[in-house]
């Protein structure tokens, strides 16, 4: 049985039906299930298709923020060899709510940046819940000082409500790191790919997506303030969050059509914690076609990357 969003209870009924009457099977019971199991699998899957077809924004919301979605490192252990993380900024410490590394993609060496959210209660406690202090931004501005050096891709993994908003990142520069994390992305001569996997909020995601092709999976959300960040702002009331991802238009094909982003990844039925692997695999695909296109195309990656920005909103 899944983790079971609040508007899937119509798939939760038929699917809890399915695994009561195999076990029944399981138990030897004489009667035989076969064909009710069939018929009502097909029911299930036709509700789910149904749900996922019209999925509101502030339901597409809930799904990037699955607790079964997968995550960073898992992007990271099956799509790279290799991986040779690095901690530190240098400055001040740690913090693992961002990793970074070395390693190798289809057998050619990148850089990789991504936000962690965690998988589990200690996961997401020793992550900081994927929100980065001031010390993340600065290892990663390190992390592609280094790619820019010896002229190596970068791939970033975002994944964040937004950098941690705390007094003590404040008081180390979390602005300005966040400024400096987004100029060092524009700042890059070799080729940069980012893919929003799950959360892109505010500047905590923008400080390593500037990129040259940016991608999103179909579920995944992008904007400058999380629904309930802007429904505090706009109305006081953070509970009018559905009233502001409406508005919002945080949605992967809102940000397609706005040319924020450059593709979508499709996800499996019923959202990326439904196959991570199938996710997994279809986000490769993307990473390494898009890393072909670029190479093909003969770019100045600084300058493609500046006017690509630059663009947003243009013709709008």
């Amino acid at each position: 049985m899944y983790n079971y969003l609040d508007f899937e209870k119509p798939v939760q009924d038929l699917e809890g039906q399915i695994l009561e009457l195999r076990r029944l099977a399981d138990a030897g019971e004489a009667v035989d299930v076969a064909d009710e199991i069939k018929r009502l699998e097909k029911r299930a899957q036709d509700a789910l298709r149904d749900l996922y077809k019209a999925l509101t924004p502030w339901q597409k919301a809930q799904v990037a923020r699955h607790a079964d979605r997968p995550h960073c490192l898992a992007y990271v252990r099956e799509l790279m060899t290799d991986f040779t993380p690095l901690a530190g900024d240098r400055s001040f410490g740690e913090d693992e709510a961002i990793v970074c590394g070395l390693a190798r993609f289809r057998g050619e060496a990148v850089a990789v940046i991504g936000q962690e959210k965690g998988s589990d209660t200690k996961g997401r406690l020793k992550h900081n819940f994927g929100m980065a202090r001031p010390e993340g931004y600065r290892k990663a501005v390190r992390v592609m000082e280094l790619a820019d050096r010896f002229g190596i891709p970068l791939i970033s993994l975002v994944d964040t409500a937004g950098a941690y908003p705390g007094i003590g990142a404040e008081e180390r520069g979390q602005a300005e790191a966040i400024a400096r994390s987004t100029s060092a992305c524009l700042a890059l001569k070799v080729p940069t790919i980012s893919i929003i996997i799950g959360e892109g909020g505010s500047g905590g995601a923008i400080a390593i997506a500037t990129a040259n092709h940016v991608c999103m999976l179909e579920h995944a959300i992008y904007s400058v303030i999380s629904p309930e960040g802007a429904a505090s702002i706009l109305w006081h009331d953070a509970t009018r969050a559905k009233d502001a991802a409406t508005n919002m238009r945080i949605t992967a094909q809102d940000l397609l059509e706005l040319k924020i982003i450059d593709e979508i990844i499709p996800e499996p039925l019923g959202g990326a914690h439904r196959d991570p692997a199938k996710v997994i695999a279809r986000t490769g695909d993307a990473i390494a076609n898009a890393f072909e296109e670029l190479a093909g195309s003969n770019l100045d990656y600084r300058e493609h990357r500046r006017e690509k920005f630059l663009a947003i909103g243009r013709d709008l």
